[in-house]
């Protein structure tokens, strides 16, 4: 018997990240670029507010230097006229980079967000075409937080580190400039002073990438640990396993924690580092300049205004470590969501130029399919069966025998390693998934509702249906009196997960939303839940009146649906052993039949 099909999953988004994890940082940067390319509109026109928005600060050290040169000149001279013009000149500028800086900042803004957008509706559509195999590989907390923080982590670097990049640039661009022209040897004082800081910058970067990287992969798993025991208070509650439950929630929190203070201490060295090449470069400007100053090569105006430009330089320059380590942390996200997105969905939508299933209710074909998940070995091995339209086929088994990938085949929500699974003569991979749920439904064992009302549950099997549709299936599956009992009708609020209704109502609503769905092909794994009788009933009823014309699977856990049924097929350790009737399969003497004397001597003990 196989075991269990989770523990043997690999999960293609781990091979996934381990192909990127070649990728450096500025290939990260253009593939998230590619991906989102509405934040490059208008990028020049960006830009170029961004460079005139620095010349604002390199106005006042000018206007110093005048200040000084001509406003206090030899003898007590002084020029008002000409000290008023540059203070003049000085207050317009920096007028003009206040409106380009608020310029700047709104179109990155309004950029970066609708690129982002870009990226975040790729990434959720993404997510449910993966299959179900990739899917249940991953924790869901973890497919989230890409989906959600690590985008939102993008969305912080470009808004405001990207502005702090662009800006610091420009500032040190144009304050070197105004440095050179004001004295070169000076100028070569300071840049030689960050010159080891900016040959060391390398370093640091592959240290903070790989750092970053693990702190967004502690965020994810962070947030799995702590999403999986809200979902499942009630189960926790009643297992009394708070403080379990506790001591894993702490265990991600502290990974996180001791995560973030790694990557933190580089950053510190990084900014320390800044400062201290800053400092050197002061000390440098005042020793060179006052030597040039004695020697007449400088004027005093000129010595403190290049003091004020050695100011300008070095704080875009401790920003930028900052910036550096923003990066890095926006690289690490953006590498995870480009993960998602390069993560092949193995189920592919031929799309709306496939031919469509023939008209009428539909019969299947197993033609010698095998499955068997990644690294795994076979969960099905050979099965060639035929269900004929409008049968009624019951599937059973013990656990791991094979019947839940039997029908997540017949679905397509995996595809076979071998042979074809066919629905009215077409083989379903070349189906359009639209085709392909208008014709053929899986009715799950536990039908997921949203917390929304009654209304907005049923309308996910027709989006379009009108209260009156609502309305004619209820009373359609003989579920009136039921529907009579709720509090507002279909306005009734189900709760997260449905549970403001007990587990047989859930049922009853995944039937109604089946019914509305209308398909021709029906699917079910049947639910075990323990339910009351009456509902059990009514469950009952409706399920009979749902399936009368169509054709049907049922995954049967319970010996009244396999002796009802047209049709038992009988799975045992990844192999289709026996097809017959429930009364030819008895008589047969095989598993079918031990299975049967299992079910009958735990129904006499029930009663």
């Amino acid at each position: 018997m196989t075991t269990k099909t989770e523990e043997r999953v690999v999960d293609p988004l781990d091979a996934q990240e381990a192909r990127s994890a070649r990728l450096t940082g500025l290939e990260i940067i253009k593939r998230g670029l590619a991906l989102s390319p509405a934040i490059k509109d208008g990028i020049g026109v960006t830009l170029l507010l961004a460079m005139l928005s620095t010349v604002g600060g390199t106005v006042v050290p000018i206007v110093i230097q005048v200040a000084i040169d001509a406003g206090l000149g030899e003898g007590g001279h002084t020029d008002r006229g000409e000290v008023h013009l540059w203070v003049g000149i000085a207050l317009a500028l920096i007028a003009v980079t206040a409106v380009c800086a608020y310029a700047m900042r709104v179109r990155l803004f309004v950029a970066s967000e609708r690129g982002l957008t870009q990226m975040r509706v790729q990434a959720f559509r993404h997510v449910h075409d993966l299959s179900m195999l990739t899917q249940n590989a991953e924790r869901r907390g973890v497919l989230v937080s890409r989906v959600t923080s690590d985008i939102d982590q993008v969305s912080l670097f470009l808004q405001f580190t990207g502005i702090m990049i662009v800006v610091s640039v420009g500032q040190m661009i144009v304050a070197t400039i105004v440095m050179a022209y004001y004295s070169w040897q000076l100028t070569i004082v300071v840049l030689v002073c960050f010159l080891p800081l900016a040959v060391s910058m390398k370093w640091f970067a592959e240290r903070l990438s790989q750092a970053y990287d693990t702190v967004r992969r502690t965020v994810g798993e962070m947030l799995a640990v702590i999403a999986e025991p809200v979902v499942g208070a009630s189960v926790v509650r009643s297992h009394a396993i708070e403080a379990r439950t506790q001591r894993r929630v702490d265990h991600g929190i502290d990974a996180n924690l001791q995560a973030n203070v790694s990557a933190q201490r580089l950053v510190a060295v990084t900014f320390a580092s800044a400062g201290v090449a800053g400092g050197l470069a002061n000390a440098g400007v005042v020793i060179a300049g006052v030597a040039l100053g004695v020697a007449g090569g400088l004027s005093m105006g000129t010595v403190i205004a290049f003091a004020f430009l050695v100011g300008l330089f070095v704080g875009p320059v401790q920003i930028a470590t900052q910036v550096l380590t923003e990066a890095q942390n926006a690289i690490a996200s953006w590498r995870r969501v480009i993960d998602l997105l390069d993560t092949p969905a193995d189920v592919v939508d031929p799309g709306s130029s496939a031919p469509p299933l023939p008209d009428g209710v539909l019969g299947a074909r197993f033609d010698h399919v095998t499955f068997a998940y990644p690294g795994g070995p076979d969960v099905l091995r050979d099965v060639d069966v035929e269900i004929a339209p409008r049968q009624r086929v019951a599937v059973v088994g013990e656990t791991g025998s094979g019947k839940t990938t039997f029908a997540k085949l017949l679905t397509r929500l995996m595809d076979p390693v071998t042979g074809t699974v066919s629905l009215g003569g077409s083989d379903i991979s070349t189906v359009s998934f639209d085709e392909l749920r208008r014709h053929v439904l899986m009715v799950p064992q536990e039908g997921f509702l949203f917390d929304a009302t009654l209304r907005e549950n049923l309308l996910y099997g027709k989006a379009d249906a009108d209260d009156a549709a609502l309305l004619a299936v209820v009373d359609g599956l003989g579920l009136s009196d039921w529907f009579a009992t709720l509090p507002r009708g279909l306005d009734t609020r189900v709760g997260q997960r449905g549970e403001s209704l007990s587990a047989g109502e859930r049922q009853l609503v995944a039937l109604l939303r089946s019914a509305l769905a209308d398909p021709d092909f029906l699917v079910l794994d049947e639910a075990t839940s323990a339910v009351d009788p009456q509902t059990e009933l009514r469950a009952t009823r409706a399920l009979e009146r749902l399936l009368e014309g169509r054709t049907s699977v049922t995954i049967a856990h319970r010996l009244s649906t396999a002796e009802n049924s047209d049709r038992v097929l009988v799975f045992d350790a990844g192999r289709l052993v026996e097809d017959g009737t429930h009364a030819e399969l008895v008589d047969a003497g095989g598993v079918y039949a031990r299975l049967h004397a299992s079910w009958v001597a735990q129904s006499r003990l029930d009663h």
